[in-house]
């Protein structure tokens, strides 16, 4: 648990890492993670579930019977289903989003994945997205990482990695503005 504690703190963090416990003991990890995940993909693509999260003029009745009724439509159900009618009781819903990306990181820990997001200036090759993903697994220290490459042509060549809490920005574009910064302190 202490691991844990690292990865996730605050109220969120504890919502959380309850539930990661809860779906240990039931061996519903998976099932869970895939589960938040629908339903963070369903904020996303709609406004009015959105507001239903964020706005606290709802009260905790009106939250929860609206709240069943999408996770019905949308096939959630056992123990995420009664995670999110239970954060809709607490009145705790606006930080769900939070939760669901905390609930992400002690998954993806307890399975030993990072996750990555690369941008590059053009599409990389098959091969050239397994050496990353080599590369990138032995600096996380982790069994593998799940990379979302990201294609900007205006960082003209390199690539711009965020693993993590780190990020290191080898992209030309930056290169070419340094050296034009130390060029005008000369000058």
């Amino acid at each position: 648990m202490a691991k844990e504690e690292t990865i996730v703190t605050g109220m969120a963090g504890r919502y959380a890492s309850a539930l990661f416990a809860l779906a240990q003991e039931q061996s519903a990890t998976d099932q869970v993670a895939s589960d938040l995940a629908r339903f963070s993909g369903l904020m996303s693509e709609s406004a009015d579930l959105t507001n239903l999260v964020r706005s606290p003029i709802f009260t905790a009745e009106e939250q929860v019977k609206a709240l069943g009724a999408v996770l019905d439509k949308a096939g959630i159900s056992g123990l995420t289903a009664k995670f999110l009618k239970l954060v809709a009781t607490k009145r705790r819903l606006f930080a769900l989003p939070t939760m669901i990306a905390d609930y992400g990181k002690l998954h993806d820990a307890a399975r030993g994945v990072s996750r990555a997001e690369v941008t590059v200036a053009e599409a990389l090759s098959p091969a050239n997205l397994d050496q990353l993903r080599k590369a990138l697994a032995e600096v996380a220290g982790s069994s593998s990482v799940d990379v979302n490459v990201k294609v900007d042509p205006t960082i003209i060549g390199g690539l711009i990695v965020k693993l993590g809490s780190r990020m290191v920005d080898g992209s030309l574009k930056t290169k070419l503005n340094s050296i034009r910064t130390r060029m005008k302190e000369v000058g």
